[in-house]
């Protein structure tokens, strides 16, 4: 397949002429650096602001311009018309693809903060040439960004969906059941597994549906659709606080847009079943 048909190509390696106008995602803990209007900031801009990075980090080209991620100082302040911002608010005014380079981003610079050294016998760690990882010259161990695989479901009765709600929702909203996967499980058998502990519906026919990047912080959600099976809801209060079945033409408030994952999955729903999402 043609690289044309990629927008942003991944790379390790730095090269030796980063180009006339490289793209650079700093960022102040998970906040990235952005303009007033939540665009990204040129070099130039960073620059006549004052802005230092602890630590730089190449992530590939994006449309032909290469990309770096940087670690600012804790202490950092707004300055020169920029400001902090984290990656939740910035869907609107960064485009998808830019958006998912920050994602790909901030978790570089947070692996890369956390791993300066080995966590068996503390020796500074060094960057790998070969490959996206640093690695203890004493010990030999590779050391790779963390990713943390987990489910996301849409679990259907006929007409109805299964929807519930987390203690950390803002209030009034519903959304479809998600978890991590477990080691040694496989992502259906966490589907089964996470909504049965949540709500005690067992579930089967588990679908593939779809995946989406997630850095909030380092997920990797794999959406599935599954059918109803058997059980009576039930829930803990800790997880869920509230769990119910809605029929497509009397659905509750749930999270607005079309970013996310458990967005896709609910619009998708509501399709199926004869009613037009919300934009």
């Amino acid at each position: 397949m043609s690289h044309d048909h990629f927008r942003f190509l991944p790379h390790h390696k730095s090269p030796d002429d980063p180009g006339e106008d490289p793209m650079v995602f700093a960022f102040k803990g998970r906040d990235l650096l952005v303009t007033e209007e939540g665009s990204l900031p040129g070099v130039g801009q960073i620059d006549e602001a004052g802005f230092e990075a602890v630590r730089r980090q190449y992530l590939g080209s994006l449309d032909g311009r290469h990309c770096y991620s940087a670690e600012l100082e804790d202490e950092a302040q707004p300055a020169g018309g920029l400001r902090f911002s984290n990656l939740h608010g910035l869907y609107a005014s960064l485009d998808e693809a830019t958006h998912a380079v920050a994602g790909r981003a901030v978790q570089i610079v947070e692996w890369d903060k956390t791993h300066q050294f080995c966590g068996a016998c503390a020796q500074p760690t060094v960057v790998s040439e070969m490959d996206r990882s640093r690695a203890c010259p004493n010990c030999k161990i590779p050391m790779y960004p963390r990713l943390a695989p987990a489910m996301i479901v849409s679990v259907e009765r006929g007409d109805e969906i299964l929807l519930a709600r987390s203690p950390h929702f803002p209030a009034g909203i519903m959304s479809v059941l998600a978890g991590f996967v477990e080691p040694g499980e496989s992502a259906e058998d966490a589907v089964k597994r996470e909504v049965y502990e949540e709500t005690k519906i067992l579930v089967k026919n588990v679908q593939y549906f779809s995946s989406q990047a997630w850095p909030f912080p380092n997920s990797l959600m794999l959406g599935f659709r599954a059918e109803y099976e058997s059980g009576d809801i039930v829930i803990d209060n800790e997880e869920i606080v509230a769990a119910e079945w809605f029929k497509a033409s009397e659905m509750p408030n749930f999270f607005p847009g079309r970013v996310s994952i458990s967005q896709w999955l609910i619009h998708d729903f509501l399709k199926r079943n004869g009613v037009e999402p919300p934009s």
